[in-house]
């Protein structure tokens, strides 16, 4: 049902928190955000979510043949507040990945998605996480063409391991092509990490996962990437990826405006535990922790999540104690700018009518998606 007039206890706008606000609405975005209503919802209006790291859900992973089980993912992490999502993938065959680009290009040529995010094949087998090592390569300058090419305007970002043979020259040509380097799933050190933010590389891939840990004397890349003001940095902020302490620490170094909240959510997100596929690789999700299955049976790396955005933000709000704006910032107004999606990511004239309505702890009671319900408060 379309919405003409919102009414809520607070908006926050750009230009700051907007008590007892009317948030206007004409063909699916907004016309203003004013104050002097009643107060109406006794909630909070933040900007629709923007989730930039995101591998599927509900037994789904994007880039399935099938568009209608695409769409079911999309759909499951919409009524979690995701009104912007980037598709990801991950590490398989050059071949396999322009398969799945073409079916995740189509969804974002019908504007179902924002994006498609390339996590490997260009990867560190020292740091691969849930990523076959089998797929591993470096970034030679056929498959970077051809992952340029099968993407086309739809791909926005791509992880790779910079201390790989052709780092350089593969980073300068994707960012030529439009496409955000992400330094990730790499054991490079300080060093090299810097370097790549040179070439151009601006944005960290679930900071502190799949990277050398912090040691005084070896400091690696984390404070090179949270120290540097051309780097946006990714938190999945699930209580298991990292403690919410460390979290606290990262977003107080970088500040919101350099921090985008993701989920790294795969299939079982929506779904529960079992065993499940991701790419080549078996996964068992046990109380909602995801780890690749082992030869011996041992618990593996931690393989993605089943978090959403709606928990993210509760956690960075209840377990962190981040206040309300600087949540919405972080998981709305930054990654949207930083990727350019010019159309959502504040509340603002003219902007599409994607809207989050949260209460003071940060619970998701309300979705809103140009400017029709997807989940209502009532």
């Amino acid at each position: 049902m379309s919405i003409e007039e919102l009414s809520v206890a607070r908006a926050v706008t750009p230009d700051g928190v907007v008590d007892n606000a009317v948030i206007t609405i004409e063909d699916g975005r907004i016309v203003s955000v004013t104050s002097g209503g009643s107060g109406g919802l006794k909630l909070w209006a933040v900007p629709g979510f923007v989730d930039t790291h995101c591998h599927g859900a509900v037994g789904v992973s994007y880039g399935n043949p099938d568009r209608a089980a695409n769409m079911r993912a999309i759909e499951y992490h919409r009524r979690q507040g995701t009104t912007t999502t980037f598709a990801s993938t991950v590490t398989e065959p050059i071949e396999k990945l322009e398969a799945q680009l073409a079916v995740l290009r189509a969804l974002y040529d019908d504007g179902e998605l924002a994006g498609i995010h390339l996590e490997g094949p260009f990867l560190a087998e020292a740091k691969k996480g849930a990523h076959d090592a089998a797929l591993l390569r470096d970034p030679d300058p056929e498959s970077v063409e051809r992952l340029i090419s099968a993407g086309g305007p739809a791909l926005k970002m791509i992880t790779m391991a910079v201390e790989r043979d052709h780092s350089e020259e593969a980073t300068r040509r994707f960012i030529e092509a439009g496409v955000h380097v992400a330094f990730g799933h790499s054991d490079a050190d300080d060093v090299t990490t810097a370097l790549s933010i040179e070439w151009g590389a601006d944005i960290a891939t679930h900071l502190f996962s799949a990277m050398r840990s912090i040691h005084h004397r070896e400091p690696g890349p984390v404070p090179v990437l949270l120290s540097d003001e051309r780097v946006m940095v990714e938190l999945i902020c699930d209580g298991v990826h990292h403690k919410a302490v460390i979290a606290a620490m990262s977003i107080d170094a970088a500040g919101p405006e350099r921090v985008a909240l993701v989920t790294d959510a795969m299939s079982a997100t929506g779904h529960g535990d079992g065993r499940y596929i991701l790419g080549e690789l078996e996964v068992d999700v046990l109380d909602g922790t995801a780890r690749l299955v082992t030869a011996d049976g041992t618990p593996g790396a931690i393989a993605g999540s089943t978090l959403t955005m709606a928990k993210a933000f509760e956690f960075v709000v209840w377990e962190v104690g981040v206040s309300i704006p600087d949540a919405a910032l972080m998981a709305a107004t930054t990654p949207a700018r930083w990727h350019g999606l010019t159309d959502v990511g504040e509340l603002a004239a003219g902007r599409l009518a994607d809207i989050c309505l949260v209460d003071d702890e940060g619970a998701l009671h309300g979705v809103i998606r140009h400017g029709e319900w997807i989940v209502s408060p009532h």
